[in-house]
């Protein structure tokens, strides 16, 4: 813990002397500042101008316009720095091309293909072809509504491995969960089991101290902390690793919402009782989620000329019905995945859909395909936390209610804690289980994985779960969302800067 809160403090140093660097430069050029004011005011011009030509989604994009123009100088400079860091980033670069260069071990199967396309399923047609993620047949899967029930499930999964575990979360936190999963992890590597760890420095910053990598490597764990943390540099990567995603031989994956920490299995309650999900599957669709990891590990570290030795030869297939395709987002192609799975369900709902989800700041496409699906008589409802654990962010979130609302979408608020959850439900059919939320982060900034199901048993447990918390929730009035004037100032204000949230 010690050496957490030194780098934080030396992270903290490298802002503090950008600063300070930025001021001298300032006062040294004070008599220029006319020409300096009319340089950035011209670049702010060109900034926007690219932005509006460039913008997958506009609407998400208008924010950073708004900073960029009111106040030039400061705009163009965080825009710069933050807003186009993937294109100057060489980790980027070299995480870009591995996905990329991933893509030909991700093969859809012709026989599925032609099934997709035969009953209309464009949903699965658009992750398969555009997402790039085959779409797969033979799952059993495993829904568990909570994470405490899902965990000792995993260490049983765990102590089964032969071949090779690989672990990617976004946090991982010293505690009882974690170090029951590091024990297993110490007895397999030490019997010849090839294990890998991924973590994202940023969300384990307070969590584990900065030599943690070569902790884990001391045990025989291979260990990566993705975009370790540097003053001047590190500091202002803004795409996070996001995903969670557990894969024992090839042939058993979880994911979901949990990460690996005490709160996530209601051990520790800092927000009242923890609402998360964990995924489980067996089958084809693992190898999804294999490819994913080795993406990102074999950017960092080229430790495997060839996938395919990691993939599982299945003897025998799951009987199970429906179709399975894990996916991944990225920050860095054309698509915007996550948004567009969520969008699609949105819009092809007859009857309903349910959506879980911890953090709501979105952008006009999301706003208006809900109301939208509202007004033509879907059932749509959000569950939300009851409890914040981010109270700036929930005031956010809570700015979307009244139109929402007013759109004929309901909003219930969880009242026994904070949902973590990340799903998407729709009548009774189709489903999303993942790392994915409701706000700008996960939708355009971070890596982040899911699970587009259809027809898939585990559907019903998802549907069960979503409405057994609906009764345990408070559904939003009218009434409560009217807001008085500062309050809608001060939301207006937080919905200026909600790309940085």
């Amino acid at each position: 813990m010690k050496m957490a809160v030194r780098r934080g403090s030396i992270v903290a140093l490298g802002i503090i002397l950008q600063i300070c660097l930025s001021l001298s430069v300032y006062l040294f050029l004070g008599k220029y500042i006319k020409i300096i004011g009319i340089f950035y005011s011209v670049l702010s011009i060109l900034i926007v101008l690219w932005m509006i030509k460039e913008s997958k989604r506009l609407s998400a994009t208008i924010p950073w316009i708004i900073i960029i123009m009111i106040f030039p100088l400061v705009g163009s400079l965080l825009f710069i720095i933050i807003g186009r860091n993937i294109h100057r980033s060489k980790r980027l670069k070299s995480i870009n091309k591995e996905i990329e260069d991933s893509w030909k071990y991700l093969k859809q199967d012709s026989k599925v293909k032609k099934e997709i396309e035969k009953y209309g399923y464009t949903d699965l047609k658009y992750i398969s072809d555009f997402a790039k993620f085959p779409v797969t047949k033979n799952n059993k899967v495993d829904y568990y509504s909570i994470g405490d029930d899902a965990f000792p499930v995993m260490l049983e999964e765990l102590k089964k491995a032969k071949k090779f575990i690989f672990i990617e979360y976004f946090i991982i936190n010293q505690g009882i969960m974690w170090n029951s999963i590091l024990e297993i992890l110490k007895d397999k590597a030490q019997n010849g089991v090839d294990v890998r760890v991924i973590y994202d420095d940023m969300g384990s910053l307070a969590m584990l101290p900065s030599n943690y990598p070569k902790h884990l490597e001391s045990f025989g764990i291979k260990c990566i902390a993705f975009n370790e943390l540097k003053p001047f540099a590190g500091v202002i990567m803004n795409n996070r690793d996001h995903r969670k995603m557990t894969i024992i031989d090839g042939h058993t994956a979880f994911s979901g919402g949990i990460n690996i920490s005490d709160e996530y299995i209601n051990l520790v309650h800092p927000h009242g009782h923890w609402k998360d999900n964990v995924i489980r599957i067996k089958g084809e669709a693992v190898w999804n989620f294999t490819v994913m990891f080795l993406s990102i590990w074999n950017s960092y570290r080229k430790d495997d000329l060839d996938y395919k030795k990691f993939k599982y030869q299945f003897k025998t297939l799951s009987k199970e019905k429906g179709y399975v395709a894990p996916y991944g987002e990225s920050p860095l192609d054309d698509e915007v995945v996550g948004e567009d799975v969520y969008l699609n369900m949105i819009n092809e709902a007859k009857k309903y859909v349910y959506i879980y989800t911890p953090y709501l700041i979105i952008d006009t496409d999301m706003i208006n395909a809900l109301t939208r699906s509202a007004k033509k008589g879907v059932d749509v409802r959000l569950v939300v936390p009851g409890i914040p654990d981010k109270k700036v962010v929930y005031s956010l979130t809570k700015s979307y209610f009244e139109t929402l609302i007013k759109g004929g979408v309901k909003i219930y608020q969880y009242t026994e804690g904070f949902v973590h959850s990340k799903v998407f439900i729709s009548d009774n059919v189709v489903a999303t289980v993942g790392t994915i939320n409701l706000d700008y982060r996960s939708l355009y900034l971070h890596f982040e994985c899911g699970v587009l199901m259809r027809e898939v048993k585990a559907i019903k447990d998802i549907y069960k779960d979503i409405t057994q918390a609906m009764e345990k929730s408070h559904q939003v009035t009218k009434e409560e969302v009217h807001s008085k004037f500062f309050k809608n100032l001060w939301q207006a204000i937080l919905r200026l800067f909600a790309p940085l949230m």
